[in-house]
Protein backbone atom coordinates (compact mmCIF):
# COMPACT_ATOMS: atom_id res chain seq x y z
CA UNK A 1 0.00 0.00 0.00
CA UNK A 2 1.26 3.68 -1.01
CA UNK A 3 0.93 7.04 0.58
CA UNK A 4 -0.04 9.42 -2.12
CA UNK A 5 1.27 11.97 0.08
CA UNK A 6 4.87 10.64 0.11
CA UNK A 7 4.44 10.36 -3.75
CA UNK A 8 3.26 14.18 -4.72
CA UNK A 9 5.12 16.66 -2.31
CA UNK A 10 3.53 19.64 -3.39
CA UNK A 11 1.61 21.86 -6.39
CA UNK A 12 4.01 23.87 -8.27
CA UNK A 13 2.40 27.20 -8.82
CA UNK A 14 4.81 29.64 -11.80
CA UNK A 15 3.30 31.44 -14.34
CA UNK A 16 3.53 29.11 -17.30
CA UNK A 17 1.80 26.21 -14.94
CA UNK A 18 -0.56 28.56 -14.07
CA UNK A 19 -1.81 29.13 -17.75
CA UNK A 20 -0.99 25.11 -18.96
CA UNK A 21 -3.68 24.22 -15.80
CA UNK A 22 -6.39 26.95 -16.99
CA UNK A 23 -6.53 26.14 -20.95
CA UNK A 24 -4.78 22.49 -21.28
CA UNK A 25 -6.03 20.85 -17.82
CA UNK A 26 -2.60 20.34 -17.12
CA UNK A 27 -1.32 20.46 -13.84
CA UNK A 28 3.04 20.42 -12.52
CA UNK A 29 3.35 18.72 -9.52
CA UNK A 30 6.86 18.24 -7.65
CA UNK A 31 6.93 14.51 -6.80
CA UNK A 32 9.17 11.67 -5.48
CA UNK A 33 12.63 10.76 -7.32
CA UNK A 34 11.65 7.27 -7.07
CA UNK A 35 8.24 7.34 -8.39
CA UNK A 36 7.30 6.42 -11.88
CA UNK A 37 3.90 7.18 -13.77
CA UNK A 38 1.77 4.90 -13.22
CA UNK A 39 2.01 5.29 -9.24
CA UNK A 40 2.41 9.60 -10.00
CA UNK A 41 -1.33 8.99 -11.67
CA UNK A 42 -2.64 6.78 -8.99
CA UNK A 43 -1.78 8.97 -6.64
CA UNK A 44 -3.15 12.25 -7.72
CA UNK A 45 -6.43 10.63 -8.34
CA UNK A 46 -6.83 9.49 -4.75
CA UNK A 47 -5.49 12.82 -3.26
CA UNK A 48 -8.12 15.06 -5.70
CA UNK A 49 -11.64 14.22 -5.69
CA UNK A 50 -13.55 13.66 -9.10
CA UNK A 51 -10.34 14.08 -10.96
CA UNK A 52 -9.40 11.33 -14.01
CA UNK A 53 -5.72 11.57 -15.14
CA UNK A 54 -5.37 11.09 -18.90
CA UNK A 55 -1.39 10.97 -19.24
CA UNK A 56 1.44 11.64 -17.18
CA UNK A 57 4.96 13.10 -18.50
CA UNK A 58 7.82 13.36 -15.68
CA UNK A 59 11.13 15.40 -16.06
CA UNK A 60 14.46 15.02 -13.41
CA UNK A 61 15.68 17.80 -12.88
CA UNK A 62 19.85 17.62 -11.04
CA UNK A 63 20.12 19.93 -7.89
CA UNK A 64 22.60 22.74 -8.63
CA UNK A 65 26.03 23.01 -7.66
CA UNK A 66 25.77 26.07 -4.94
CA UNK A 67 29.17 27.61 -2.70
CA UNK A 68 28.15 28.03 0.86
CA UNK A 69 29.65 30.31 3.62
CA UNK A 70 33.09 29.55 2.67
CA UNK A 71 34.60 28.49 -0.79
CA UNK A 72 32.94 25.34 -0.06
CA UNK A 73 30.87 23.75 -2.59
CA UNK A 74 27.55 22.12 -1.96
CA UNK A 75 24.72 20.86 -3.61
CA UNK A 76 20.87 21.29 -4.14
CA UNK A 77 19.10 17.95 -4.02
CA UNK A 78 17.94 15.90 -7.08
CA UNK A 79 14.23 16.76 -7.78
CA UNK A 80 11.53 15.27 -10.20
CA UNK A 81 8.43 17.55 -11.49
CA UNK A 82 5.58 15.76 -13.33
CA UNK A 83 3.00 17.37 -15.57
CA UNK A 84 -0.73 15.67 -14.97
CA UNK A 85 -2.76 15.73 -17.98
CA UNK A 86 -6.61 15.62 -16.68
CA UNK A 87 -9.83 14.07 -18.31
CA UNK A 88 -12.55 14.86 -16.41
CA UNK A 89 -12.54 17.06 -13.32
CA UNK A 90 -10.64 20.61 -12.05
CA UNK A 91 -7.78 20.72 -9.15
CA UNK A 92 -7.83 23.83 -7.02
CA UNK A 93 -4.49 25.04 -6.32
CA UNK A 94 -5.21 27.84 -3.65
Amino acid sequence: MFNPYDIVYSVMITEKATAASETLHKYTFKVNPKANKIEIAKAVAALFDDVKVASVNVMNYAGKMKRMRSAKLGKRPDWKKAIVTLSEGKIETL
